[in-house]
């Protein structure tokens, strides 16, 4: 069985977003998988998707930190500057971390280990919403 939907994510400032529980309320077809995988795609060219730890809010600060430090804004090398500083830095940080993510599911749950969780990566400062594409695709309950 297949399931193709779009959410919204909304209201992220800039920084890295947990965001687990927003996609399980938005996609609640989880559920009826027994086996299947989550394809999250976000449709744009500033922001990202990645897995990492989610008990610890620090570990999400060191990654803004440290991607600040490695893409930093105002370079003046930087050609692609109409829509601000942030801009062409994002799209820098977005392209290393990426746009797609896929999850197992198990048992209408997705198998993610204990500390886990989806983050949306949202690198302009002054962004309303994130359109994301979901795909599943498994054997339903």
């Amino acid at each position: 069985m297949w399931i193709e939907k779009n959410i919204v994510i909304t209201n992220k400032c800039r920084g890295f977003h947990l965001i687990t529980d927003e996609v399980e309320k938005k996609v609640p077809e989880i559920h009826d998988f027994r086996i299947g995988i989550l394809n999250l795609f976000i449709k744009h060219t500033s922001a990202s998707l990645t897995i990492n730890e989610n008990a610890d809010q620090s570990v999400r600060n060191d990654f803004e930190y440290h991607f600040n430090k490695m893409v930093p804004e105002k370079d003046p090398n930087y050609e692609h500057t109409l829509e601000g500083d942030d801009d062409m830095p994002a799209h820098l940080k977005s392209s290393i971390l990426g746009n797609s993510i896929s999850i197992p599911i198990k048992r209408g749950a997705l198998d993610l280990g204990t500390w886990q969780g989806i983050f949306l990566c949202e690198h302009r400062n002054n962004i309303t919403k994130r359109n994301l594409s979901v795909i599943i695709n498994g054997v339903n309950n």
